[in-house]
């Protein structure tokens, strides 16, 4: 009942008062009531409970008396009990006294509430969560303004549909209009917060839809998809080229074996590696206005450049629960600078 406090707690007795007990727990009419009838206090100490519980619970139709002496007196059935042994029980188990009463007048529909508790539970929990990892996030960053901690909060209770949304317009703003030939790149970088995220996934939601946000980081994104597609001016060659490959896919192809060899990118190792990415990358033939397919192949790494890429498949990834992904930007890096020292010799 709302405002009404439960003494389940007090286990102290009350067998002082003069409602319906003796000062031992026995009402005075006793000896003429049959050994299955108990009064409060018999009742006080074969379930446990104080009497002053076991009135309230009485008081509020949760246990009936099964009558009632000349003088007034409760007296319970032996069935009083269990009843009160499953009251006790279910208070345990945190069920507000209306949802007792349902369960205790209608036993046969205990299952299907303990359903719905536990469901109810569970929303509890998704939310204790939620703003534990809000706040494990704030922590993270030491110093957060209050309104970076409201947009995180923010964030992370956002509605699935609501969540739909803000990805679609980050992806829309990436890609443009709509083209079949985006549609497997679109998938592999939308994000599908599961319906009962962990805190480490809900954290990474928060960072992720953050970074979505920012204006320089969809800008940066949409170059780089641009790169993948091949949708740009240089990316057909004169007299019907063939188009210019995935930038960053063919550097990843190329240089991630001389990088696990450790060759160093301005070592001469590093020569046939320089040699076999600008041959795979750089047009077929000079183009007006570019010195040399090195200086036109860095620069191209240069503007596909974007270290926040490798954190947004990072977050991407565990919100997904795909494997850890590959971090790109050592890559370019590498044959950037690999690049550079020979067009400076």
């Amino acid at each position: 009942m709302h405002g009404i406090s439960d003494p389940q707690g007090d286990t102290s007795r009350d067998d002082t008062s003069c409602d319906d007990i003796s000062c031992d727990g026995i009402s005075p009419d006793d000896s003429s009531r049959p050994a299955t009838s108990y009064s409060i206090g018999e009742l006080a100490r074969r379930s446990g409970l104080s009497v002053k519980t076991i009135r309230f619970y009485s008081d509020h139709g949760l246990v009936v008396p099964a009558s009632r002496t000349p003088a007034g007196y409760r007296r319970y059935g032996p069935e009083a009990v269990a009843r009160l042994a499953l009251v006790r029980t279910l208070r345990e188990l945190g069920l507000g006294l209306e949802v007792i009463r349902r369960i205790v007048d209608r036993p046969l529909a205990l299952g299907r509430i303990a359903a719905e508790q536990a469901a109810a539970l569970d929303a509890q929990i998704r939310v204790l969560r939620l703003r534990r990892a809000v706040l494990s996030a704030v922590a993270a960053r030491g110093e957060p303004t209050f309104e970076e901690m409201e947009l995180m909060h923010r964030l992370a209770a956002l509605s699935e549909t609501e969540r739909r949304r803000l990805v679609n317009g980050f992806l829309d703003a990436v890609f443009g209009a709509p083209r079949p030939s985006d549609t497997a790149l679109r998938c592999s970088l939308t994000p599908e917060l599961p319906g009962n995220p962990t805190e480490e996934q809900v954290a990474a939601w928060v960072e992720l839809a953050e970074l979505s946000l920012d204006d320089a980081f969809r800008a940066a994104v949409r170059r780089l998809v641009l790169e993948h597609a091949g949708d740009r001016p240089e990316a057909v060659g004169a007299a019907g080229a063939p188009p210019v490959p995935d930038l960053v896919a063919v550097a990843r192809k190329v240089v991630r074996a001389a990088m696990a060899s450790g060759i160093r990118p301005e070592a001469p190792e590093a020569d046939p590696v320089v040699a076999a990415l600008v041959t795979r990358c750089a047009p077929v033939s000079g183009h007006p206005g570019r010195t040399s397919p090195h200086e036109w192949l860095l620069g191209r790494l240069e503007a596909v450049r974007e270290p926040r890429r490798d954190t947004y498949v990072r977050l991407l990834s565990l919100i997904n629960g795909w494997p850890a992904p590959e971090p790109v930007t050592p890559v370019i890096d590498w044959a950037a600078s690999a690049l550079r020292a020979r067009a400076v010799a």
